[in-house]
């Protein structure tokens, strides 16, 4: 019930742009749909498990997405470092904080641009990289292996990446 009588016999509708009458459209068998929940399901349970790893490694799933990224590299400036890791621009800082203060990267002063910094792992920060990532890797291949053929990975990531595309051009 959207409406209701005033004391002195006004008639007010409580949602004036919202009509119960609006007839959706049947989604329970839209094939598109369909994949969400799915989707969601696969991404929350590989979060979960990836995430409770790294952090038996004594780590935030933040610090290991920054150090994996700057491993095997000459470093990055900040700016690079966000684009590339799934940490925010605001969460960047305070992650790249707490980990110069464990000695597992330093900030390095750009020649020729004082503004520009780039970060650079450690002698320590590239032995944790070497074997976290080397755990975290071992660690995850055998969901991987028990639920898809190389063929059917090559086949997912293909399909997963055309998916983010169209997100990305927006709608």
């Amino acid at each position: 019930m959207d409406r209701f009588r005033t004391g002195s016999g006004l008639t007010v509708q409580l949602f004036p742009h919202y009509s119960p009458l609006v007839e959706l459209p049947d989604l329970k068998d839209d094939p598109h749909l369909k994949l969400v929940r799915p989707l969601v399901e696969a991404y929350l349970a590989f979060s979960r498990a990836g995430s409770r790893h790294i952090k038996s490694m004594r780590l935030t799933p933040s610090q290991f997405d920054v150090l994996v990224t700057l491993g095997d590299t000459q470093g990055m400036t900040c700016s690079e470092l966000s684009a590339r890791t799934l940490v925010t621009k605001g969460t960047l800082t305070g992650v790249l904080d707490r980990l110069v203060s464990k000695g597992l990267v330093r900030r390095e002063t750009i020649r020729g641009d004082r503004r520009a910094t780039r970060v650079l792992l450690t002698a320590k920060g590239d032995v944790l990289f070497r074997k976290t990532f080397a755990a975290h890797v071992d660690f995850l291949r055998p969901f991987f292996e028990r639920a898809l053929s190389s063929q059917e990975v090559e086949q997912a990531c293909a399909l997963l990446l055309r998916l983010r595309d169209s997100f990305r051009q927006g709608g």
